[in-house]
């Protein structure tokens, strides 16, 4: 037999060959294991599962197994993110781990046949998946394939996610089983308890001793601790312990509680050194007492003025923007980041951004907190806040006039104490307005919107803050982390509630109920390390008394407040068209300041009211970074917090670029500064100081640390405007979603991906 030469193949494809990588295929040699927390099991799993990272190709997709468990989605791979140098880490979740709370929306997709479902809670599902795209409330999108996986355990994983991230009642949170188990072993013996870290703890203001202090504090000796609704006698929406004047008895604030929406008495807020006191309170249910029991709450909170100055009352219900419009500007507002391709030089997308109205509600918060502001230092009369529940818009408002004119609550302490007071005790439904249960029509980012009014006064004062924006946006990621009481319930009465009925279900001895409860978020070192929380410390902040070298010896540092200065030290906008503007975006009929402000139809020369000229004079002086702020309020002056509602988007990100590189360079120079006082304090005789190379480097306040003054102070290659978030495996972006938001919100029933609908057009 000769041997048969090999014919050469004469087919030519004129199709791309299939892009195949090795080192991209499963890998069914390595165990996978999700990380579990106590408490927490694995109540499905798929393996051979790709993690879409590209939008336009899979090279770099990851392989791995997809885990639901009863607290979150985990994808464990063993493959490292590209273009991935750095990531903040926290203790409760992996690399690619998301909370079931923080989910918003889980859609299955069918390419073969065309079919796509939102899944609900025990829903069924008739096809096979093929994808999973995830919705969360963070603004991800996170995009998972089942090409190699098996089909039926791809359909129950994403049934067990869709089941698990809508629970029906609160004590299937997962929170609950968290605490029993790291308490209680298997056994039922005790392990161990959740302890706060080292540092200045923050306030609870569960007990009557911390309330004290706050009255110490402030100065307001004609208010009293009030204990009338202990055991929530009075009213489940108010804490056990408030403030009240001292001249209204505590039989009289019995009988009045009747007569007001939810029982909700006034409560004492904060009080200004000069007397004046903010007060917010609930609405008058029954019209035939109004009149009486305004006066008589009037009169005891004039009372409580040294001059006897009468009390002023705001109508946050009129003034403001209600619950429903924030909600929709905030869904507005998330399309365009999210969805919307990002253009920030394209008028287009800025229009977008102005027209989902969210910077013009923040912009309403803020200007009607600086007219409360202008009543308590200007005019030196109390407050009264009114809202009909006294648990949404009052949040807000209180919080922010503090902040204005407290430095205490500027500092990281100071800050955590207020959101402490005025939102937790003070009875915000943190469970309905954050949808934790999945069920609640009333949901609302109200504590989102609190938190970019304070971005906006920390980005125009940021020296007069302690903390950082990352500090911020981790406190409100940290509203999905459902192991903290902070952001979980409607209130401590309905936290003290469910703690006692899960206790009865468990059995546990009633003396252990107290131990039990939930943790506050306040306690940073359940979440990070000591490293990480340094990016909470802004470089830039001189606390009150903060220390300086002068002639080679260590002195406090006071500042002093300075009286005539041009206002063109300040770039001090047109009060008409920043502070005080007479067209408003929002009608104000129960505006303070329009109370204030005469009739200028009656006059034929326009004057000066006293509130503009109160805005004007302050705007003439440089700030007091350790006395009152004001915000402005010019549309230049207000903008889009980046680093919250674009962080996930790749086109988004600037590379070596943003506020990051100053702060960067700024942490390197307060680190040297604290680096060298220390050592002036050791050479003075003082304690010793720790020196580059010491072991105490890690406990210096800046998370940049200067190693070494030979070092070049250019920035690490991993910095992004970003920093510490990544982008990367996120995909929002427009190549990778179909349907619009706005089309979902007019009627469609789910967002689709760009191969769902490729595959519906052939």
């Amino acid at each position: 037999m000769f041997p048969v030469k090999p014919l050469k193949p004469t087919f030519k494809s004129y199709l791309p060959p299939l892009q195949t990588d090795l080192k991209k295929s499963p890998q069914p040699t390595k165990k996978l294991e999700a990380k579990l927390l106590p408490g927490e099991i694995v109540v499905n799993e798929v393996n051979f599962v790709r993690k879409c990272i590209g939008a336009d190709s899979s090279k770099d997709d990851l392989w791995g197994k997809l885990v639901c468990t009863n607290f979150k989605i985990s994808f464990i791979t063993h493959d490292a993110l590209p273009l991935q140098r750095f990531q903040y880490r926290t203790r409760l979740l992996g690399e690619h781990d998301v909370p079931l709370a923080c989910v918003e929306q889980v859609v299955t997709v069918n390419d073969a046949k065309g079919k796509q479902k939102v899944l609900g809670s025990n829903q069924k599902l008739k096809f096979n998946p093929t994808e999973l795209i995830v919705y969360c409330k963070d603004f991800r999108i996170i995009r998972f394939r089942f090409d190699e996986a098996g089909p039926e355990s791809a359909k129950k994983v994403c049934l067990a996610i869709a089941h698990y991230c809508q629970p029906a009642d609160p004590q299937l949170l997962f929170g609950f089983e968290f605490l029993w188990k790291r308490y209680y072993g298997s056994s039922g013996d005790r392990v161990n308890g959740v302890e706060r870290g080292g540092g200045p703890q923050t306030p609870l203001f569960d007990r009557p001793s911390e309330w004290d202090r706050e009255i110490k504090r402030t100065g307001a000796s004609e208010w009293r601790v009030c204990a009338i609704n202990e055991g929530y006698a009075i009213s489940q929406s108010l804490p056990e312990y408030f403030v009240v004047p001292v001249s209204l008895a505590d039989q009289d604030l019995k009988q009045y509680s009747g007569f007001f929406v939810g029982q909700r008495v006034p409560l004492w807020c904060w009080n200004h050194p000069n007397g004046s006191a903010l007060v917010r309170m609930a609405t008058i249910r029954d019209p035939a007492q109004q009149r009486k029991l305004d006066q008589r709450i009037s009169n005891g909170i004039t009372k409580s003025h040294p001059k006897r100055s009468e009390a002023l009352k705001c109508d946050l219900d009129r003034a403001l923007p209600n619950i429903q419009d924030i909600q929709s500007a905030f869904v507005r507002l998330r399309q365009v980041c999210v969805i919307e391709p990002f253009e920030e030089s394209e008028e287009k997308w800025l229009s977008s951004v102005e027209g989902s109205r969210w910077l013009e509600y923040v912009r309403a918060f803020l200007k009607q907190s600086a007219e409360v502001v202008y009543v308590l230092e200007g005019k030196r009369a109390s407050v009264i806040l009114q809202e009909e529940e006294d648990r949404d818009l009052s949040c807000v408002v209180s919080s922010l006039v503090q902040l204005m004119l407290d430095p205490h609550f500027r500092s990281l302490t100071g800050f955590q104490s207020l959101v402490q007071k005025e939102w937790v005790m003070a009875g915000h439904r943190f469970m309905d307005r954050c949808n934790h249960l999945k069920k609640s029509k009333e949901e609302c980012p109200l504590f989102l919107l609190f938190l970019d009014c304070v971005w906006q006064l920390m980005n125009q004062y940021p020296a007069a803050f302690e903390f950082t924006e990352t500090y911020l946006t981790v406190l409100m990621d940290s509203m999905w982390l459902p192991v903290f009481s902070t952001f979980l319930f409607n209130g401590p009465q309905q936290h003290a509630e469910h703690t006692r009925e899960f206790v009865q279900s468990k059995n546990i001895p009633r003396a252990d109920e107290k131990a039990l409860r939930f943790p506050p978020v306040w306690d940073w070192s359940q979440q990070f390390s000591l490293k990480d929380q340094a990016l909470f410390n802004s470089p830039l902040y001189v606390g009150k008394g903060a220390t300086c070298v002068q002639n080679g010896a260590v002195k406090t540092f006071r500042r002093t407040k300075q009286k005539n200065y041009s206002s063109t030290l300040r770039g001090m906008p047109s009060l008409r068209n920043g502070m005080l503007a007479d067209l408003d975006s929002l009608p104000r009929r129960n505006s303070l300041v329009l109370r204030l402000r005469p009739d200028f139809s009656q006059q034929r020369e326009p004057t000066e009211s006293p509130s503009e000229r109160f805005f004007r004079d302050w705007f003439s002086r440089p700030a007091d970074l350790q006395g009152l702020l004001l915000p402005q309020l010019l549309p230049s002056h207000l903008r889009l917090w980046r680093l919250y509602f674009l962080r996930w988007v790749p086109e988004a990100q600037i590379p070596q670029g943003g506020p990051i590189t100053s702060f960067h360079k700024l942490s390197l120079l307060a680190d040297e500064i604290e680096t060298l006082q220390g050592r002036l304090r050791q050479c003075t005789g003082g304690t010793p100081a720790s020196t580059p190379e010491s072991p105490q480097t890690e406990q210096r306040r800046m998370y940049f640390k200067l190693l070494s003054p030979q070092d070049p102070p250019s920035p690490p290659e991993y910095l992004s405007s970003s920093f510490p978030f990544s982008p990367v495996g996120n995909l929002c972006r427009r190549s990778i979603l179909g349907t619009p938001l706005s089309k979902f919100l007019s009627g469609a029933k789910i967002w689709l991906s760009t191969e769902t609908l490729a595959n519906e057009t052939l």
